[in-house]
């Protein structure tokens, strides 16, 4: 099954954005579609040898993207791509600026009302610590991969947290 994609907001779309509370709705959608990650790959030319990546992104399929359009028009960033997991497509910001000043202050003002909540509360910390350039020392990675353990339960991990945890402390020695 191939993703079509309805990138343009509809007259039906377009019409009911004047009668919805669009900040209230877009975390109510970001609560159920979205995902706030926290990335953490090995990048051996960085000075802790580690590259952190936080990440907002929402999927939905293709003939209901509007909404994709609705968010990143609202937040002024993020990229709409196919997502060839799934076949859907993904709005995704990844720009620390960006999550700074318009992701985190929206979702601190229109809370998410799931256990989602837990995953943003660490990943605004992380972001917070990053733009303070905890990330760039050994001792504020460590926080950043203790801080992030329990984020996604359910999501995969490219590097399980004790595995980054030795080669942080390797590095220390």
């Amino acid at each position: 099954m191939e993703c079509v994609a309805n990138l343009e907001l509809g007259q039906y779309a377009g019409s009911l954005l004047k009668m919805v509370d669009i900040p209230s709705y877009l975390s109510g959608y970001v609560d159920g579609e979205g995902c706030f990650t926290v990335s953490i790959a090995p990048r051996p030319i960085l000075r802790v040898g580690w590259e952190v990546r936080p990440s907002l992104s929402v999927s939905q399929n293709g003939d209901r993207s509007e909404v994709l359009l609705i968010m990143q028009d609202y937040f002024g960033s993020g990229t709409i791509r196919p997502d060839r997991s799934d076949k859907t497509l993904k709005w995704e910001v990844r720009s620390l600026p960006v999550l700074i000043a318009r992701v985190i202050p929206h979702f601190e003002t229109y809370r998410l009302l799931s256990g989602k909540q837990r995953d943003f509360e660490a990943f605004a910390d992380v972001c917070r610590w990053m733009a303070r350039g905890d990330h760039l020392f050994p001792g504020g990675l460590t926080k950043i991969v203790w801080r992030i353990r329990e984020m996604n339960p359910s999501g995969k991990r490219g590097y399980k947290s004790e595995y980054i945890l030795t080669k942080i402390a390797e590095m220390k020695a």
